[in-house]
């Protein structure tokens, strides 16, 4: 199947995933597969099929070792799949690595800013590269200066940056020769609550150039505020794609409790009765408790603590609605884990 720029074409597999974006399709993702084999046989990524719109910022939400990463390396180059394809722009990345670069900005998980440079010759060097002469590279260079909020940081060195300065300058550096498409792995790892929101602005704001960005993230809070649309990825696979709003609204976000029990004895009774309820979706037995699922918070709580009240409640969790909630749904583990 090939599916021109501009153009629909024949939709072929991925006709589930786009149908409702449009034709402009920048990024191209289909029956991606990655395989490591050693003593022990690993799927990292197992068919996926994504397509990304011009402009949007698209999420991969999943705990770690999903494939979150697996799937960025190979659509930035740094890997080779096993099976499918990736094109950006229309431009098959194994077949012509050099050709996609040109066309992609990549920030990592880790910091890796030259830190011999300052941040002004990082932007500038950067942009010497990809082909700019120096007065273009000079203006390029303080143009992003500024549209970040770093012209008074430009003699400063890497290291004497904050987590959330650097990923700033970083994310600035990416986009200096103008890609198509930014890819962001883990972009607020390790930064602190004020550094992520200013991470989320600079995000944010690259709408206004029409930037694609396709960003990684476990965070269920980021993936909310960020993503246009996003796609629940576990174990290698694709297993909800949509706005956070539709996946929420359709999926049934619901509010997730986790019981901790004195005992067990006639925990299978008290989970008989709560099926029954008709604001109980779900309720099963776990190591030393239960998890009950109910889109009905408030009026559970009270029926709750009634039905446990013999079996001696230890603990109570209570998980408001949430994309987290739709990924324990899907499948049956905490989103961090």
């Amino acid at each position: 199947m090939r599916v021109s720029q501009g153009s629909c074409g024949n939709l072929g597999t991925a006709d589930t995933f786009i149908s409702s974006i449009g034709c402009n399709l920048i990024v191209e993702i289909e029956a991606l597969t990655k395989i490591y084999e050693s003593k022990l046989r690993v799927v990292a990524v197992d068919g996926v099929d994504l397509a990304l719109k011009q402009g949007e910022i698209f999420g991969l939400l999943g705990p770690n070792g999903a494939g979150k990463t697996t799937t960025i390396s190979i659509a930035t180059t740094r890997a080779l799949p096993t099976g499918g394809t990736v094109r950006i722009a229309g431009i098959d990345v194994v077949k012509h690595p050099a050709h996609a670069r040109r066309l992609i900005g990549v920030v990592p998980q880790f910091n890796t800013l030259d830190r011999s440079l300052t941040v002004y010759e990082n932007l500038y060097f950067h942009c010497r590269y990809f082909g700019f002469g120096h007065s273009p590279a000079r203006a390029r260079s303080l143009e992003l200066l500024e549209q970040f909020l770093l012209s008074e940081r430009r003699d400063t060195y890497p290291a004497q940056l904050s987590g959330g300065l650097g990923q700033r300058v970083q994310i600035a550096r990416a986009i200096a020769h103008r890609p198509t498409v930014l890819f962001l792995d883990e972009p607020s790892a390790g930064l602190d609550p004020q550094s992520r929101m200013a991470m989320w602005t600079a995000v944010e704001a690259l709408r206004t150039e029409g930037i694609t960005v396709l960003l990684t993230t476990h965070y269920m809070e980021e993936a909310d505020q960020l993503a246009d649309r996003l796609a629940i990825i576990d174990y290698g696979r694709v297993l909800a794609l949509g706005s956070p709003k539709m996946l929420k609204a359709t999926l049934g976000a619901q509010a997730i409790f986790d019981v901790k029990l004195k005992s067990q004895d006639g925990v299978d009774a008290v989970l008989a009765t709560l099926r029954r309820r008709d604001d109980v979706s779900s309720a099963e037995a776990t190591a030393d408790g239960m998890r009950v699922l109910s889109p009905n918070m408030a009026a559970l709580l009270p029926a709750l603590a009634e039905a446990t009240a013999g079996l001696g409640m230890r603990d109570l969790k209570i998980t408001e609605p949430s994309l987290e909630t739709v990924f324990i749904q899907l499948t049956g583990r905490d989103l961090r884990e």
